[in-house]
């Protein structure tokens, strides 16, 4: 009993060292389904029951759901971004396990409009440039970037393509910041942002807005879009001294 057991411990490893090196690898994508347990069990060779209880580890994990009738699916991972720092959402991605990448969709130096004027709460910026980017978690899109840089407190950005390094990073290493602001808000995806995202129109989506500023006035405003199933904000504080 004692080697039947010490063998059935290590195929229930190897199951479940072979399942999660297919979903984190992404050769499994989020919303790919399983094979079915009675399947699983005829390839490794084991009882219906060890693969039972794989699928139960994997669903504890977070790694898969299992929905009656239907069948195992693996989940999309909930990203988390701290609400009171700037991340960089490779690095949010990459936390994931997940390959990252961006693709930038449109870039336009022009005249600073009304609406510029009051997302970066200023009246000095004349020129901006605009930039939208989509970010990816392996092979799904991960957020929308949709950021106006103001150009007479950044000059450097107008030459700068972004065609490599995406615009947040740029900014971040190019010019340091003084302050901060994030607003957040739950929104519904736009025909446009539901393209871009991979979503339905109307889907429920995050949306933060964040403003920085240096020395030299506001830097930049941005929006960033993410499906709202798929983030989650985090902040950690300390109690106020008395």
């Amino acid at each position: 009993m004692a080697d039947i057991g010490g063998r059935t411990q290590t195929l229930h490893q190897r199951i479940l060292n072979d399942i999660e090196g297919k979903i984190v690898s992404g050769q499994w994508p989020p919303g790919h389904r399983l094979p079915f347990e009675v399947d699983l069990a005829a390839q490794y060779g084991c009882s219906r029951m060890t693969v039972n209880k794989v699928m139960t580890q994997l669903a504890k994990s977070g790694l898969i759901e299992r929905r009656k009738k239907s069948g195992s699916f693996v989940t999309r991972p909930q990203a988390q971004s701290a609400v009171l720092e700037i991340a960089d959402i490779e690095q949010e991605v990459r936390s994931l396990n997940l390959r990252y990448a961006f693709r930038l969709e449109r870039r336009q130096v022009r005249g600073a409009t009304q609406a510029d004027l009051r997302a970066l709460e200023t009246k000095q910026a004349k020129d901006v440039l605009a930039v939208v980017c989509i970010h990816f978690a392996g092979e799904r899109p991960f957020c929308v970037e949709d950021r106006i840089i103001n150009l007479a407190a950044v000059p450097g950005a107008t030459t700068e393509d972004f065609s490599k390094t995406p615009p947040g990073r740029w900014l971040l290493g190019e010019i340091p910041w003084s302050a901060a602001e994030h607003r957040i808000h739950a929104t519904a995806a736009t025909p446009e942002m539901a393209a871009m995202l991979g979503v339905a129109k109307g889907c429920p989506c995050l949306l933060i807005e964040r403003r920085t500023w240096s020395d030299a006035g506001t830097i930049t405003y941005v929006r960033l879009t993410y499906p709202g199933e798929t983030h989650s904000l985090v902040a950690r504080f300390t109690p106020a001294s008395r």
